[in-house]
């Protein structure tokens, strides 16, 4: 593929035939081996895409830059959604992916992500789970987006979230209902990260939907 994302991808029994995926958008700092650990039970029936952010960002790497929290620099951003659309687009056709059924799982900025490509690529996603991330404001007000009526996505956030306000969680929530999507929203007593309750949780969601 030609793509600017340094990946790591996994493939499922019976790859001939057109099978579900699955895309893994790390947070801040972290890179491409940090989150497959929360889907591995699906190795056996899901395509799963581990993407590396393109940003140095010491101890790992960052898929995008900020002003500050809330505030991400919006050239930067612009392009990185755009490098993510076309990723997904040709990982469907090279990788012969079931098109009906694309899920992209992202904690932190990789929920802002998460969150911003369904927004921005309608039916071309069926699922999304967003951990401590929220939507940020441009989005809502200035991008291009579509229908999402069809989509089911899971959202959580810490009631203790210094990183992230759980407030921004709620937002996501409400802006995401307000769209008409299927949302699921779950908060727990934990900071800026997912606690074995949360990965239970989204195991359900995925095995549900």
């Amino acid at each position: 593929m030609k793509s600017p994302f340094t990946f790591n991808h996994t493939a499922p029994n019976n790859a001939d035939q057109k099978q579900p995926a699955l895309f893994l958008l790390h947070g801040m700092g972290s890179n491409e081996e940090d989150l497959p650990q929360l889907v591995k039970e699906f190795k056996n029936t899901h395509h799963i895409f581990s993407l590396r952010g393109p940003i140095v960002h010491k101890p790992g790497y960052s898929f995008f830059l900020i002003e500050e929290i809330g505030k991400p620099i919006r050239d930067v951003f612009d392009k990185v959604v755009t490098h993510l659309q076309a990723f997904i687009r040709e990982a469907i056709v090279e990788y012969n992916l079931d098109p009906k059924d694309i899920t992209i799982l992202g904690f932190s900025q990789g929920a802002i992500l998460a969150q911003t490509v369904a927004l921005t690529m309608g039916p071309e996603i069926s699922k999304v789970v967003a951990l401590s991330g929220y939507i940020p404001d441009f989005v809502k007000t200035e991008y291009s987006k579509q229908t999402t009526t069809h989509l089911s996505i899971f959202i959580s956030h810490g009631d203790y979230d210094y990183v992230i306000p759980s407030q921004w969680g709620l937002d996501s929530k409400e802006y995401f209902e307000t769209t008409g999507a299927n949302v699921t929203f779950k908060t727990y007593t934990d900071g800026h990260g997912v606690t074995p309750e949360n990965h239970q949780n989204l195991l359900e969601f995925l095995n549900k939907n």
